[in-house]
């Protein structure tokens, strides 16, 4: 995805990686940008390049563009047809695929990995400068001021400890997510593919999130929570540490889930409590209706004993595991 080789940027013969002066910056600040800028200047500014160099030093020729107000380290790998936009910042660390488009305002720190064709929208931060590393798969996008990939916010983490954050392809993260680095070196928080996380979310450290899950608006998942595939909340739930949340199932809005939730299941409730098959979600993946019968039979016999005396949910699964309902 990346080749290794270092940048180095020139506009109009002078380094974009020098320091302006803060009388510079004011001078900047004070033009009525775009307007007084002539045709000629806007062409200049459009037509910016990158020329990367391979590790014998010979340049190679790429159409990235990076806007001249933008802070790219020299020592930050950047792939082919990459665009940075004004005001962004990229960390010496940090590799860029092929395709990435950085928004104006938004930031890369860190050993950070940003895969192919990836869209950080405006004040999107992907990455700290921590142990670590941050790594986010191809096609993914970054909503504005989202912040993907910083520090835990769990105090038994130790200053200097490695964390880490791995999230695959296709995923739309909207604006305002939080998405944490794991709190110790031996885990690290895991997000699949093709999941989309609307606005406002937030996933803590040592979460591992599936793949095709649907988090509605202010789905707050604390840390070291599971999630299978297939899964969709409801807007404002909250899901304590160390919860099981089963592929297929649906989470009502405004529930606070303190209990593993069950595979192919719904649950809604200011404390949430089951609530039947998700139904309409297992239509909707394509379940069988002999399948859908078959699970409904499983559910009666696991959760709604007609006997008074019936044995206890561990017995009854086992039974259903016989029969191979």
């Amino acid at each position: 995805m990346f080749e290794a080789r270092h940048r180095t940027i020139s506009h109009s013969g002078v380094s974009l990686h020098s320091q302006p002066s803060m009388n510079s910056l004011l001078r900047i600040r004070r033009w009525p940008f775009p307007s007084a800028l002539t045709s000629a200047s806007r062409r200049r500014l459009s037509s910016s390049t990158v020329t990367c160099r391979t590790e014998d030093g010979s340049p190679v020729e790429s159409p990235s563009f990076v806007h001249p107000w933008a802070v790219v380290h020299p020592n930050a790998l950047i792939g082919e047809g990459v665009s940075i936009g004004p005001f962004c910042t990229v960390g010496s660390t940090a590799k860029l695929g092929n395709g990435c488009q950085l928004h104006p305002g938004s930031h890369v720190f860190g050993d950070t990995v940003i895969g192919e064709r990836c869209v950080l929208m405006a004040g999107a931060v992907v990455g700290e400068d921590l142990p670590g590393r941050t790594v986010l798969g191809a096609n993914n996008t970054v909503g504005h001021h989202s912040v993907i990939g910083v520090k835990c916010q769990d105090l038994k983490y130790k200053s200097g400890e490695e964390c880490f954050l791995e999230i695959g392809d296709n995923n739309e993260i909207r604006e305002h997510t939080s998405i944490h680095r794991s709190s110790k070196s031996d885990n690290q928080t895991v997000i699949g593919h093709n999941n989309l996380i609307m606005g406002s979310c937030h996933i803590a450290h040592d979460c591992n999130i599936g793949n095709h899950n649907i988090f509605a608006n202010n789905t707050l998942l604390a840390g070291h929570v599971v999630v299978g595939d297939y899964a969709h909340t409801a807007g404002a739930i909250v899901v304590h540490q160390f919860c099981h949340i089963g592929s297929f199932s649906f989470v009502g809005g405004g529930s606070v889930v303190s209990q593993d939730v069950p595979k192919y299941t719904m649950v809604a409730g200011e404390r949430a409590e089951l609530r039947g098959l998700n139904l309409e979600g297992l239509r909707r993946r394509g379940f069988s209706v002999t399948e859908i019968k078959s699970l409904k039979a499983a559910y009666r016999k696991l959760f709604m004993p007609v006997a008074a005396n019936a044995m206890g949910f561990e017995e009854r699964l086992a039974i259903l595991r016989h029969v191979n309902l």
